[in-house]
């Protein structure tokens, strides 16, 4: 199965062609996903302007049209409210356009799904994207399952519990006293990893709703200047 996977729940812009494929009965691991063609572009101002190029770049260096998508993954964050639909917008066009089932995923999931390899079983993994404000978005998982979150918090109140180590934003995981994964965006093979079960099981993707977690930047002000004036 090819599917193209795009994520703007970050700074980076990720776009990728990845094949998945169902593991043997029994494997540890239900679904191999290996990566064609990526492009991940670490620029909170370019989503627009780069994730639809990063994505035909990825079909020509995999020598893959867009007939050969079987499905499309995209991170439906939480993530700030202008990247975030870019990214959402652009996967729903595709799927529109080719006829495809379009599969939305938690970003933070995406993140999970790589760093697992690395996690000793029973371990808990903390895992941060920057919310701004001082704030990150964070989720807990133990054995790669979603514990707890998603959520926003000052990272002074995140809920810890028994995270033994932290991946995700570089700016953001020193404020937790744990050792760091060294994965801090979604990847294209993170992403489908993070949707495999539906994926395979050729099952009827739900609405995309993005993970806003709080409203716009824009929204706030507005309020900001009401309280002000006292309208």
């Amino acid at each position: 199965m090819l599917v193209l996977s795009v994520d703007t729940a970050t700074p980076a812009v990720t776009a990728g062609l990845v094949e998945l494929e169902q593991a043997a009965p029994g494997a540890a691991v239900p679904a191999k996903a290996r990566t064609l063609a990526s492009r991940v572009r670490v620029d909170p101002r370019a989503h627009a302007e780069v994730l639809t190029p990063q994505i035909l770049e990825c079909l020509t260096e995999a020598d893959r049209s867009r007939a050969d998508i079987d499905a499309i993954v995209v991170g439906i964050g939480p993530g700030p409210f202008t990247g975030l639909r870019v990214g959402m917008a652009t996967a729903a066009a595709f799927g529109d356009a080719l006829g495809l089932p379009v599969y939305g995923v938690c970003s933070l999931d995406a993140i999970a799904a790589d760093a697992v390899s690395d996690l000793t079983p029973g371990s808990e993994l903390l895992v941060v994207t920057d919310a701004r404000r001082r704030e990150v978005y964070w989720a807990r998982y133990r054995d790669g399952v979603r514990v707890a979150g998603p959520d926003v918090a000052k990272p002074s109140d995140v809920d810890m519990a028994q995270a033994t180590v932290v991946a995700g934003s570089a700016s953001h995981v020193d404020f937790f006293d744990l050792p760091v994964l060294p994965v801090e965006t979604p990847s294209p093979a993170g992403l489908v990893q993070a949707a495999a079960a539906d994926l395979l099981a050729l099952a009827v993707p739900a609405a995309l709703v993005p993970l806003y977690l709080r409203r716009p930047d824009a929204v706030e002000k507005s309020y900001r200047a009401l309280d002000r004036t006292g309208a």
